[in-house]
């Protein structure tokens, strides 16, 4: 079944030679000008979520941030990726601790949006494939073990994140970066390592997106325990989950 892409920008032109590019590649593309059009088209149809999200993050009437806001209140694992102009940088952090997935700069390449695009697909997917497998084994009656880190639990195959046996909300990115960090307490993994293991491996993502994600991860921690600090800065080389004495 062809996936379907929600494209919101409020230039005609990014829109037309967008949807050219997704669908030559077997995507049905809805646009729309702005946020509020968007929104309310998604929300009437609603049993037929798409499986992703690019949004411009001006847009009259309703922005891209006020978008997401309310996109994710009706699907919050729906995977989102903003597009910025480069002088706003202030908005591609705003937008990043609000829950997207990634952004792109304009003018961007089509070729790299795509790659981008297909990344997040292919992690939706593997999530969904293992919470259906998790279902089955619960089914037979077979037990899932959660990996466990001091007051970190993170359950791989339910896509469920605890601390101190509080569910912390994450979107797949920010899964993966806790994951990718507490594997190895104690050990530095570099921003290039954590982009690989988030993204994959040849795509490239700028180290402020990292950067953003995990200063989102801190504040999401910290709203269930303000004394949090295990996910570590070490200056010059990357971060580390810190190692539980």
């Amino acid at each position: 079944m062809a996936r379907k892409i929600v494209l919101v920008d409020d230039d005609r032109n990014i829109l037309t030679s967008v949807t050219m590019a997704l669908e030559a590649e077997g995507y049905i593309v809805q646009t729309y000008t702005d946020g509020e059009k968007a929104y309310n088209a998604i929300q009437g149809s609603s049993a037929h979520l798409p499986d992703l999200a690019v949004l411009d993050i001006k847009m009259p009437r309703m922005d891209g941030m006020e978008l997401l806001k309310k996109l994710r209140e009706i699907s919050p694992d729906l995977p989102v990726i903003f597009l910025t102009s480069k002088d706003e940088e202030i908005d591609e952090i705003v937008g990043l601790k609000m829950g997207a997935d990634d952004y792109m700069t304009k003018p961007f390449s089509q070729r790299l949006l795509l790659t981008r695009i297909e990344s997040l697909l292919r992690r939706r997917a593997a999530r969904n494939a293992s919470k259906q497998t998790n279902e089955a084994k619960e089914g037979a009656g077979t037990s899932i073990q959660e990996v466990h880190r001091g007051d970190l639990s993170m359950d791989d195959e339910k896509h469920l994140c605890r601390w101190k046996d509080q569910a912390v909300d994450l979107t797949v990115t920010e899964y993966l970066l806790v994951k990718a960090l507490a594997d190895r307490p104690g050990h530095v993994k570099s921003r290039d390592q954590l982009i690989d293991l988030a993204y994959g491996e040849h795509i490239y993502v700028d180290d402020r997106t990292v950067d953003s994600h995990i200063k989102r991860l801190r504040k999401k921690f910290r709203k269930i325990d303000t004394d949090f600090s295990h996910i570590e800065t070490i200056y010059g080389l990357g971060y580390k989950f810190k190692e539980e004495l």
